[in-house]
């Protein structure tokens, strides 16, 4: 993967510091670890890797001599802010506050509509934020060529500058976008003379903010693109692969790894330098490939939140090193509360910090020359090429989509089970909890919630916190009521029986929770909680869905999205569990203030 550097300007030296041999740097390595084995400070990361705990100069002879740098990027990187449109409005209040960020040191606009794109108030943008000149990007999960034709119009003829991400409900992760073959090509044929517009996304975000690992990340997503190369040129409407290659953006969720996920971006590129070569293009082709990174929603939490600005600082720091073109910061509390200028001017300040203060965007490639980052950018580079040869060996994307799915569920599971067993630590979640917390928000509300992200790694530990804040708060109160609180599905029943286990010491007379192999495959876990007491149930979709609409009053024919809580008086729910058989696991030998008390993290 790797390629010499040609003769350039004589190395600098210092020729103050005399040089140090691998031999004295092992040596006082052994030194430092006191008699420990160097090898036991081996970081083996979840994709397989093993990063060593030193690296020398032998590093880059092993990967052919020093690798060429990136290219500069054409323009700093952008700081773009997310302006989301709910269904049923025409966006004029994002236009405004997007009008406000520009002047507050934003560089990009990024509108994610969630709604028909037809009631967006095009000609307001046009007026308001200069189309030729602004640079904005938008999502839309329906009909992006009628948005494309009505920014077209509205531009006069101009040029736009920018994205358009098309994510289909269904299909967000860009495997079966082959059906809309023929609305991708209006939209290529629209923006084919936009030369700073990328009319086609390689939604790489769907993997990473759902547990995939980087060589996953990497290597699906090249599947991702290698159908869009394949499929869409068209000879009838002159529209070649070159085009499509131009017309394509990767957009990537960056997560706290922070080394191994600046190496990531760096292998993007020569992944893709890779890809161009096996489709007949010219590699070069790769400098110019638009990276558009968000911080991670799979990373982030919703207890003791301002972590989240720890996270996004170290994400958004990755991103700008690695050579990302355009980065788009989260708000720390989005999770559960509404747009709000506190969080929003936070997050569209870090990227202002990292440019204009800590000057990362003064060197187009940092990390160049780097023993360890450049051996790591390689090893993931090479490994995500035999997973992504692996699955177009499958039929690629568009006919082994499931296998691929599957394997980023398989590694999500094993991040849930690692942060309930404390083996991961997420500051404020699984360790080092703050017991006085005061929410910002109503955990009843927000259990409730249809927007509630249940796909994020600390889900599980979050939701048995927010149950029992439930219960406690019962408790004061002296309500005679009960809940249940639904706390997951069948991908994280074993995390949380654990997390029961984990935290029990049971007596001669305990039980616990059954193991995995005598939980049906297909339940929920269920928690169901009364002013005295705490038990961990399980239900199969279909019981906990008809025992919600009964104890709601929903009537069978009326559309229902299972809720994440029910609750009734005591008597109602008691019998409701009675009557559907929802299988027990009663906490014996425990107290349920104590069990409860130690699910909270006090």
């Amino acid at each position: 993967m790797a390629e010499s550097i040609p003769p350039a300007t004589p190395a600098v030296s210092f020729p103050e510091f005399l040089p140090v041999s691998t031999v004295q740097w092992q040596a006082q390595l052994a030194r430092e670890a006191k008699g420990a084995d160097p090898a036991s400070l081996r970081w083996t990361m979840p994709d397989g890797l093993v990063a060593e705990p030193f690296y020398h100069r032998e590093a880059l002879g092993a990967l052919g001599g020093p690798p060429a740098p990136l290219p500069p990027r054409p323009v700093p990187c952008r700081n773009v802010v997310l302006l989301a449109v709910p269904a049923g409005t025409d966006g004029r209040l994002q236009i405004e506050q997007g009008a406000d960020a520009l002047a507050r040191g934003a560089l990009g606009l990024h509108f994610n509509l969630h709604g028909d794109p037809a009631t967006f108030a095009v000609a307001e943008l046009a007026e308001r934020l200069p189309l030729a000149t602004t640079w904005l990007g938008y999502s839309v999960p329906q009909h992006p060529e009628a948005l494309l034709e009505r920014l077209a119009a509205a531009s006069g003829g101009q040029p736009l500058r920018g994205f358009l991400r098309f994510v289909p409900p269904t299909v967000p992760e860009g495997g079966e976008m082959l059906p809309f073959r023929a609305t991708l090509r209006r939209c290529l044929a629209l923006a084919k003379d936009w030369p700073e517009f990328s009319a086609l996304a390689v939604n790489g975000m769907y993997f990473g903010n759902r547990g995939a690992t980087l060589t996953q990340q990497l290597a699906f997503s090249l599947s991702t693109a290698a159908v869009l190369l394949a499929e869409l040129p068209d000879e009838a409407s002159g529209l070649t692969v070159a085009d499509v290659a131009c017309a394509l953006h990767l957009d990537v969720a960056v997560g706290t790894s922070y080394f191994p996920e600046l190496a990531r971006l760096r292998a993007a590129r020569k992944l893709w330098a890779t890809l161009l070569h096996g489709f007949g293009l010219p590699p070069q082709g790769a400098a110019t490939l638009p990276i558009h990174a968000t911080t991670s929603t799979w990373t982030q939490t919703t207890l003791d939140p301002h972590t989240n600005l720890l996270r996004h600082t170290t994400e958004a720091m990755s991103a700008m090193l690695g050579g990302a073109d355009s980065i788009q910061v989260a708000a720390f509390d989005c999770l559960y509360q509404a747009p709000n200028e506190f969080s929003a001017r936070l997050a569209r300040n870090l990227p202002v910090i990292l440019q204009d203060e800590a000057h990362l965007d003064w060197v187009a490639d940092p990390a160049a020359g780097s023993y360890f980052i450049e051996t790591l950018t390689d090893e993931l580079a090479r490994a995500a090429w035999t997973a992504f040869q692996a699955l177009e060996a499958q039929g690629g994307m568009a006919a082994a989509r499931s296998r691929a799915l599957e394997a980023v569920s398989r590694a999500g599971l094993d991040k849930f089970k690692r942060i309930a067993t404390g083996q991961d630590v997420v500051v404020g979640t699984n360790r080092f909890q703050n017991p006085n917390e005061k929410f910002d928000f109503q955990p009843k509300q927000l259990l409730r919630s249809r927007d509630f992200d249940t796909t994020r790694a600390t889900y599980p530990s979050e939701v048995l916190r927010l149950a029992t804040a439930l219960h406690f708060e019962r408790r004061a109160n002296q309500d005679k009521q009960a809940t249940l609180v639904l706390l997951g599905n069948a991908r994280v029943n074993e995390e949380i029986a654990d997390a029961f286990r984990q935290l029990l010491h049971p007596g001669p007379t305990a039980a616990l929770p059954p193991p995995a192999e005598e939980i049906a495959p297909d339940s929920y876990s269920v928690l169901f909680s009364k002013p005295d007491e705490a038990t961990l149930m399980y239900a199969t979709p279909a019981q906990f869905d008809h025992l919600a609409r009964v104890v709601q009053q929903v009537p069978a024919d009326h559309v229902f999205d299972i809720p994440s809580l029910v609750t009734s008086d005591l008597a109602t729910l008691l019998e409701a569990v009675r009557v559907f058989g929802l299988k027990e696991f009663v906490v014996e030998g425990h107290h349920t203030e104590e069990v409860l008390a130690r699910l909270q993290g006090r």
